[in-house]
């Protein structure tokens, strides 16, 4: 008894110092980042002001999280990877998995109708334009990429110029030729799978840090000709006026002609925002049954040998060429579908919309979801997007930090904490588990020790 109590007092002196010594980093590194701002005056006179008691909260955040780390979390860790065998995993997972895609596909499909019995028909707008619109674009983005990073394993950072290709299209020539929604989103898919086989082509002998870094110059290309060719795209300016799907030729507007008008109901913009979620959402479930079908196809296995040693499937007859081109294709078209949608809903597009950020974006959800996991994309981006626009609903803290606090100031800072704290948990994603595409007799999972270090 004795001596578990001095066990206990010296871990928890370690843990105290562990975490005193992460204060003074945390101090060391947050005391240039936020404890001073610099504002203007009303002279218009630059000035640096203080902000102690956000910089003291945030330290004091850091070192009590690393207390409970070092005094709690690290001792747990080391006695599970000490155990010689993993016990069974618990029934409710079984159950977990087995009904939890029908659930979330049904939740998604009546979300506006939960959100609208939720917050009322006046505040249901956001709900369903910021968050499940919002969210949707980037499950969609990423189910896209996953099949160029988690089925074919090839690294993509310039993965927003198809986003970019796809709303551009759909601009240009909605305004040009005055083309529905309808006839150009094919067409908007076909464009940006163009570009991804001409990406394809000059990357055919190369390999992970040289392939990620001409993808990166394929996007920073797109958004350079999307700035500068200002007699097509106009710009930094953009383009403004982008005509808005219709429902079978029925507008979603205030006149007499109007969706609400023909059926008899109160004009409210929710109707559009609403028509627009189901929209996103079957185009979403498009990708992900596609993605699907295609990895139990005979391209689908050559992608994912592809994906595991390049070499190998050359000798066993692959076609390399053509199994990257399909990919990078594929890929692409999705990325021109949302693309499309997204310049459709917001009526106005310009090159600030498509930085590399907005790839890091996209790429981070299919790494921390788990590379070839659609339910782990799913989850990643509905953490990740949700997560960033919950930020602008903390108003809250404002009367704890100062009302010059801005919550979403520091999502980038959260961001990067929450992809550490992945990283060391779940360094895989957060499904590793694979679904084998081929068995013989019996379908099991590949378990996580199966899967190489973050690959799919």
């Amino acid at each position: 008894m004795n001596a578990g109590a001095q066990r206990k007092r010296v871990d928890a002196a370690g843990a105290l110092r562990d975490a005193a010594f992460t204060g003074l980093i945390a101090f060391g590194l947050f005391l240039p980042l936020i404890g001073f701002e610099t504002v203007t005056n009303i002279r218009d006179e630059l000035i640096l002001t203080t902000r102690w008691p956000l910089l003291f909260a945030v330290v004091a955040i850091t070192a009590a999280g690393r207390f409970a780390y070092s005094f709690a979390l690290a001792p747990w860790l080391a006695r599970r990877a000490a155990q010689p065998t993993k016990p069974a995993p618990p029934a409710w997972r079984f159950y977990l998995g087995k009904w939890f895609t029908p659930f979330a596909i049904g939740f998604v499909i009546a979300y506006p109708v939960i959100v609208i019995l939720a917050a009322g028909w006046g505040g249901a707008l956001k709900w369903i334009d910021n968050f499940g619109i919002q969210i949707l674009i980037y499950v969609m983005l990423g189910w896209g990429l996953n099949i160029v990073v988690g089925l074919a394993g090839l690294l993509d950072l310039g993965y927003v110029a198809f986003y970019a290709v796809g709303a551009y299209s759909y601009a240009l020539l909605a305004k040009a030729f005055g083309l529905s929604f309808w006839i150009l989103l094919p067409i908007a898919g076909i464009l940006s799978s163009f570009w991804g086989i001409l990406l394809g082509f000059p990357v055919l002998r190369l390999r992970g840090d040289y392939l990620a870094i001409v993808t990166l110059a394929f996007g920073e290309i797109i958004r350079l000709i999307l700035i500068n060719w200002t007699a097509l795209t106009n710009g930094y300016a953009g383009i403004i006026g982008i005509p808005r799907p219709t429902f079978f030729g029925i507008p979603f507007n205030a006149d007499d002609k109007g969706f609400a008008a023909v059926f008899g109901l109160e004009f409210s913009p929710l109707y559009r925002v609403i028509f627009l979620y189901y929209v996103i959402l079957a185009l979403a479930l498009l990708t992900s049954f596609v993605t699907v079908r295609l990895r139990r196809l005979p391209v689908g296995r050559a992608w994912e040998a592809l994906r595991e040693d390049q070499i190998a499937c050359r000798s066993l007859g692959i076609n390399t060429t053509n199994t990257k081109l399909t990919a990078f294709a594929m890929g692409a078209m999705f990325a021109g579908f949302a693309g499309s949608f997204f310049a459709a809903r917001e009526a106005f597009i310009s090159p600030e919309s498509f930085t590399f950020l907005e790839s890091a974006t996209v790429l981070s959800i299919v790494v921390l979801g788990g590379m070839g996991s659609q339910i782990g994309v799913a989850i990643a981006a509905v953490a990740m997007i949700g997560g960033t626009e919950i930020l602008r609903e903390l108003d809250f803290l404002k009367e704890i930090f100062g009302p010059t606090f801005d919550p979403t100031q520091y999502r980038m800072l959260l961001f990067g904490f929450a992809m550490v704290l992945i990283m060391i948990w779940r360094p895989r994603g957060l499904i590793a588990r694979r679904e084998p595409s081929v068995f013989l007799k019996e379908r099991k999972s590949i378990s996580v020790d199966l899967v190489k270090e973050g690959r799919g």
